[in-house]
């Protein structure tokens, strides 16, 4: 997805914003819209302003998506049928945006591997926790989200 250039995927979003404001699509306007504020907030947020890689806007997209699934829920709960439907639609949107992520087989080998690596440096339990997630997160890349890496790793060491 990197190879698309930093703002491959922004660009993507732009494009895509324009076409559903002319489609009058107003669940992916408002989403599309959404996304992009947040990545301009993430790029001037700070002393300086940066811009975002496609790596780093997936990462946000799959955060701000998440938002959505957690909203959707407390909407459900509340008996808010339509306000939950709404942001499990959006999250739909962004979910379009997001690589496919690798399946569990393939992500717990690497834990695994990396679990083992960590062993023989010395580092087992809680203390190679963040040594084995910051490997399979460099491993990994996109292909992941962070909170089911920190699961796997948990698993795999025991402190979970």
């Amino acid at each position: 997805m990197d190879a698309q250039g930093p703002d491959g995927l922004k660009e993507r979003l732009r494009a895509d914003l324009t076409d559903a404001i002319r489609s009058q699509d107003e669940i992916q306007v408002a989403t599309l819209r959404l996304a992009l504020a947040a990545i301009t907030k993430a790029e001037v947020a700070g002393d300086t302003s940066v811009t975002l890689t496609d790596a780093q806007i997936v990462e946000l997209l799959r955060g701000e998506g998440k938002r959505r699934a957690e909203a959707a829920e407390l909407y459900e709960r509340g008996d808010r049928a339509e306000l939950a439907a709404r942001e499990r639609a959006q999250a739909a949107v962004l979910e379009r945006y997001l690589p496919a992520e690798i399946d569990d087989a393939a992500l717990d080998a690497i834990v695994a591997e990396e679990v083992a690596t960590a062993r023989a440096d010395g580092a087992t339990g809680g203390k190679a926790m963040g040594q084995v997630i910051k490997a399979v997160r460099a491993r990994v890349g996109t292909d992941a989200g962070g909170g089911r890496v920190a699961a796997a790793v948990k698993a795999a060491l025991g402190t979970g």
